[in-house]
């Protein structure tokens, strides 16, 4: 696996990387997503290019659904994922529109990092890779991404357990219920992070993400 280069100065590259593809050499289950994908939420995404960071926590275990981005699936998935119908009805209530599939690449494309926690996982085996070391890349992704206001939207108690790394104050910090099933009622609908974002980057003087509409996206 090969290190985004904009990314590369993150001294896990250096430092556990190497730990961790040795484990993954040794792991008997297929791994998801495919390792050419593994790093593609930073490849899509340099770390000037980055204004919103969503949270993640490890990649979709069934086979063919995930392609290195949280959240996102293959544009050929159908039913989509709960989690991530759930984000849609969200969607839906806040702007009247979803995306015509699950491959949100094209936010990826405006400056939004969808960073799982875990960027593998054992197919079939949600959670498996929790303990590998990867959290290390997320501490430091995030605490890199404190060097000027960003958004960074925390679903869960597992992605909020990583603010301590959102240095400084000028950024938006979003936390709200995981969308899963389990949680989405909870608080996840209608707390509004899309609009929220939208309203926040507005203010700043800089365009808001377009959500719903790919061929209207930035290239």
């Amino acid at each position: 696996m090969t290190p985004p280069k904009a990314w590369a100065a993150l001294p896990f590259f250096r430092d556990d990387l190497p730990r961790i593809e040795a484990a993954l050499a040794a792991e008997t289950r297929d791994v998801l997503p495919p390792a050419p994908q593994v790093f593609a939420a930073l490849k899509a995404c340099a770390p000037d290019d980055v204004r919103v960071v969503i949270l993640g926590q490890d990649p979709y275990p069934t086979p063919g659904h995930a392609h290195g981005l949280a959240f996102s699936v293959a544009p050929d998935v159908r039913p989509l994922p709960r989690s991530l119908g759930n984000i849609y009805k969200e969607l839906e209530a806040e702007f009247g529109a979803v995306p015509p599939n699950g491959d949100l690449r094209f936010w990826a494309r405006q400056g939004v990092l969808l960073l799982n926690t875990s960027l593998t996982v054992p197919a079939g085996n949600a959670g498996a890779h929790a303990r590998l070391g990867w959290s290390k890349l997320t501490s430091q992704t995030i605490e890199f991404l404190s060097d000027r206001p960003r958004a960074f939207i925390l679903w869960g108690k597992h992605a909020q357990g990583f603010d301590k790394h959102i240095l400084g104050n000028d950024h938006l910090v979003l936390r709200a219920p995981h969308p899963s099933p389990l949680s989405a009622r909870r608080g996840f609908f209608g707390s509004r992070p899309f609009s929220r974002v939208n309203e926040w980057l507005i203010a700043k003087g800089e365009p808001p993400i377009n959500w719903t509409t790919p061929e209207e996206a930035c290239p």
